[in-house]
């Protein structure tokens, strides 16, 4: 068995940080090591992100005029715009696969900082808010252990009522506590994994109390140690083990999940970024398909 993985080629452009030159050889390293099986995102219908966010803010970024087309930080490509567009209609399709198969994948990039007026850190679209508006009758909750905050996640909490958010940071971005958006900020882990894996649980628990149909996990590389961006110092292993945690937890829960690639800024992609994402792909496989029999779910 192997993870359903949306992608397609449309996933790249030649974006100024790794964000989107990533995506191509994470998705080739875990197509080859037999972790992934890859699924067509297919196309979004414009209407969805219309409802979702300003009708303007997209319309801008659609045309690629004004400045609200380069609000998530990078000057505007066709490119970069049939990407956005295409990893937003994966968001979809890898929420079905998961609730079909337990465990799903969208190879993608960039959705927790963008809020409903604009773009911001890299992220254009909120596709995380984007799955819980177009399954307005599951619960849908994120799993943020990205580098920063959620904060376009959490604006989308006040928005809509079936969205819940657990960010663990090192870089809060503005997150705040709030009824349906928990923020961990944490210090530095290098020494000891003991202090993420708190907050881990911590966050666990709150899932346990939401009780969502839904999961999404934002499995950022950012923490890692040598990651430019990165405040939390996590070595390679200690990532992994973090995805160790998280797959079992929803294995064991019963809990549909799919996970998304987000931050991770290292430079020579192949060398250092590429493995870490990976990694995630290993983690989920062993832990869901490396026993005998692997769990069932209902759709």
């Amino acid at each position: 068995p192997m993870i359903k993985a949306c992608f397609s080629n449309d996933y790249f452009a030649a974006t100024p940080t790794a964000s989107m030159r990533k995506l191509p050889p994470v998705t080739r390293a875990a197509e080859q090591g037999g972790y992934a099986q890859l699924v067509s995102p297919g196309a979004i219908d414009l209407a969805m992100l219309r409802r979702l966010h300003d009708p303007e803010y997209v319309q801008a970024f659609i045309s690629g005029e004004g400045p609200l087309a380069s609000s998530q930080g990078w000057p505007w490509t066709k490119q970069i715009r049939d990407g956005v567009l295409a990893m937003n209609a994966g968001q979809l399709v890898a929420a079905q696969n998961a609730l079909r198969d337990g465990i799903a994948a969208n190879v993608a990039q960039g959705f927790h900082h963008a809020c409903h007026s604009s773009g911001g850190g890299y992220c254009t679209f909120n596709g995380l808010a984007l799955v819980a508006q177009e399954f307005p009758k599951l619960k849908v909750c994120v799993l943020d252990c990205d580098e920063h905050g959620g904060n376009g996640t959490e604006e989308f909490t006040r928005r809509l009522p079936n969205l819940f958010n657990i960010t663990i940071n090192g870089s809060t971005f503005g997150c705040r506590t709030s009824d349906r958006s928990v923020s961990i900020n944490l210090c530095p882990v290098t020494e000891s994994f003991n202090l993420y894996r708190s907050a881990l649980h911590t966050g666990f628990d709150w899932i346990r109390r939401w009780q969502p149909d839904l999961l999404i996990y934002q499995a950022g590389a950012d923490p890692h140690l040598d990651d430019p961006l990165g405040t939390l110092g996590m070595t390679t292993a200690q990532l992994f083990e973090r995805e160790q945690e998280v797959f079992r937890f929803c294995k064991a829960s019963r809990l549909p999940t799919f996970f998304v690639l987000a931050g991770g800024y290292q430079e020579p992609l192949e060398e250092k970024l590429v493995p870490l994402h990976v990694n995630t792909f290993r983690a989920a496989h062993e832990i869901y398909f490396g026993a005998a029999r692997a769990p069932s779910f209902s759709s």
